[in-house]
């Protein structure tokens, strides 16, 4: 499953929780983002180092056996930003590090898997047994123009190091083209007195396609996530949520059609300092497809250092 959400430089307003930081006036940042760097002025550049470190998992809840993948993520990563007129900013994002997998590794939303005889460790549970270390990498280019509109485009590598199962040696890659406009402000804190007649400033539609391949070179496929969000501050806390449907184009190896899921994405984000940030999100789609209707789901949880 695509993770999107995992921390990752995340694109500022796209179905993340770093949406309301550019709001609310933070630069185009990840969960490394508290709000209190200042944005960059015009014809500024700056560079900003950052280590995330992040546990996640991903439970298919709607295929038999029930699949899962466990990882922790250490990533090593910078962000290159420019200063535009009128508050815009462009960044390049990037990010390098290992992958510790347990069960299955991460994989393209809606792959179609081989049958097979489920993996079990010692305890008897389904593909939770410890597996290798991979490499995981991002490269995002983020355009904003001013402080309502993002436009992004993103590539997300991931090296198996071992084939094991039906994770094959190789790359698995994926590409991403988004867009998000704020439809407020975003200037909403509870924390500071605004009431619900202001939650609209808190408002965002986004717009993502993703396309994506495995390390075998089999494309897997394409999807297109339309969604509205919403995301507000209680004092320091930040929430943001997102649904909408997904549509979603299977590659012709899976003998599949077209079809529309439905999911969304929580997270919180809270900053412990002007450097430390720790993060949670929760990911939940549904799968229409007749024989594997049911919930997917993608959680993880973390912390991200600012240098």
């Amino acid at each position: 499953m695509a993770v999107l959400l995992s921390c990752r430089f995340r694109s500022p307003l796209s179905s993340g929780l770093a949406g309301l930081l550019l709001l609310c006036g933070a630069p185009a940042l990840s969960h490394g983002a508290d709000g209190q760097a200042g944005r960059v002025a015009p014809g500024q550049f700056r560079v900003l180092p950052l280590i995330t470190i992040e546990g996640h998992g991903g439970f298919e809840n709607n295929i038999e056996g029930q699949p899962r993948h466990y990882a922790i993520d250490a990533q090593m990563g910078t962000v290159l930003e420019w200063g535009l007129n009128q508050g815009g900013v462009f960044a390049i994002e990037m990010e390098l590090g290992p992958a510790f997998v347990w069960g299955e590794a991460e994989h393209f939303y809606g792959r179609v898997e081989p049958a097979g005889e489920e993996e079990h460790d010692h305890h008897g549970l389904p593909g939770s047994n410890w597996r290798r270390t991979d490499i995981k990498g991002r490269l995002q280019l983020v355009y904003q123009p001013s402080r309502r509109l993002e436009l992004s485009a993103e590539w997300m590598p991931y090296l198996i190091t071992t084939s094991q199962g039906e994770d094959v040696r190789g790359l698995r890659q994926q590409l991403s083209l988004a867009g998000t406009l704020a439809l407020g402000d975003g200037d909403v804190n509870f924390a500071l007195g605004d009431g619900l007649e202001t939650i609209a400033d808190g408002l965002f539609l986004a717009v993502e396609n993703r396309n994506g391949w495995d390390s075998t070179g089999t494309y897997l496929g394409n999807y297109t996530d339309t969604r509205l969000g919403l995301g507000f501050n209680v004092d320091l806390l930040n929430l943001t949520m997102d649904a909408g449907p997904r549509f979603y184009q299977p590659g012709s190896y899976s003998g599949l059609g077209g079809r529309v899921d439905w999911g969304g994405e929580i997270e919180l984000t809270y900053p412990l300092s002007s450097r430390t940030v720790l993060f949670t999100h929760w990911q939940p789609m549904y799968n229409t497809q007749v024989g594997m209707a049911g919930w997917v789901h993608h959680v993880g949880a973390g912390v991200t250092f600012r240098f």
